[in-house]
């Protein structure tokens, strides 16, 4: 089959002809029709995100596809089924505290790296293979659609920060990181999830407006100044209600400054889910005063990726109509043309912008 190989960090993708995928106990054969592209592959890639893959690869985190086999223990699946393949693999011999590999991606920890020698490879080729568990049902869809499909890669990271804070319909949720590509999808998500109000907080006014636009009245934008005290005023100003929960889902360039006037905002008893990269890339951490969290009871939760059943739940919210995929604009290239498609990527990662291969 045909596939794009990561040989060496620094140098392009080759596309080559590789082994189709050998089936085993627990595991599915997908033929990849269509697989998301990062806006940041390009720096995974060159090595300058210091990502944990072990070379060579074929890289590319989940996408959609079509059943091609399956093993003796799955009962639900059937060949032709239209499926996502979720790339949060998880160790199976410790469902407490399972190690995760992101597949095609990166890993954490040596446990991950483990995961990931046998689940190394990703869906910037033909066909794929995936964990049983990983597979979810997407119900009838066309071929055209599947592009648009792949948003659900997207959407499922700020939806397992919002399940781990418990959002609740007709709470107030701010997002920290709101006009970037994952906090965009953050507002759609909360808003689907049954959220009163959005505070939208950013720096450009464009994006800002493009959310309002979008979603309506709901949505309440603050520019940003870049003064931590007024910022977070303003931001409370904003918000019609006390704010039940903050979601952050910053880059690892923005200023914890930036990052704390959010998540102080909060209420009393109010919730924090943790998504961003503050301190990833060096500097000061977070530093978020201990009598302001212990004396207003504020629970604080990391969050990386999401609960194994959250695919599902997604996929659900989708198919009700309460989450739309049509907010999303998309930019194919064909296998042959995947390193075209890692650098348009990296020029347009906008929120609600998709470049996808269509092996």
């Amino acid at each position: 089959m045909k596939a794009a190989v990561l040989k060496s960090f620094g140098s392009k993708l080759a596309i080559e002809d590789v082994p189709e995928p050998t089936l085993g106990t627990g595991e599915v054969i997908v033929e990849i029709v269509a697989t998301r592209v990062l806006s940041y592959m390009n720096e995974v890639f060159d090595g300058t995100r210091n990502y944990a893959l072990d070379l060579p690869v074929i890289p590319g985190p989940g996408g959609i596809g079509r059943v091609r086999a399956i093993g003796p223990d799955a009962t639900k699946l059937s060949v032709g089924d239209w499926v996502f393949c979720d790339p949060t693999v998880r160790s199976r011999d410790d469902v407490v505290a399972p190690d995760i590999a992101l597949q095609g991606l990166t890993a954490a920890g040596p446990g991950g790296m483990r995961l990931q020698q046998h689940f190394r490879h990703g869906s910037y080729a033909e066909q794929m293979r995936v964990p049983t568990e990983n597979v979810k049902r997407l119900g009838a869809i066309t071929p055209e659609e599947a592009s648009r499909w792949c948003a659900l890669g997207t959407l499922l990271v700020p939806y397992g920060g919002f399940l781990a804070a418990n959002l609740q319909p007709g709470e107030t949720v701010l997002v920290s990181g709101a006009t970037g590509n994952f906090g965009s999808a953050a507002v759609s998500v909360a808003l689907a999830m049954g959220a009163a109000c959005l505070v939208t907080p950013g720096r450009n006014e464009t994006i800002l407006a493009d959310l309002v636009r979008r979603f309506g009245a709901r949505v309440q934008p603050v520019k940003l100044t870049g003064d931590e005290e007024h910022d977070r005023e303003a931001m409370k100003r904003a918000a019609p209600a006390p704010i039940d929960c903050v979601l952050d889902i910053m880059p690892p360039s923005v200023s914890p400054t930036v990052v704390r006037a959010a998540i102080m905002t909060v209420r009393p008893y109010g919730r924090i889910a943790l998504m961003g990269g503050v301190g990833m890339a060096g500097g000061a951490g977070l530093e978020l005063p201990y009598p302001w969290i212990m004396r207003n009871c504020i629970s604080i939760h990391g969050v990386w990726m999401y609960p194994p059943d959250a695919a599902s739940r997604l996929i659900a919210l989708v198919r009700a109509g309460l989450l739309r995929l049509e907010e999303y604009e998309t930019t194919s290239f064909g296998l042959d043309h995947a390193n075209e498609a890692v650098a348009h990527a990296a020029a347009n990662g906008g929120p609600f912008r998709l470049t996808v291969i269509r092996p």
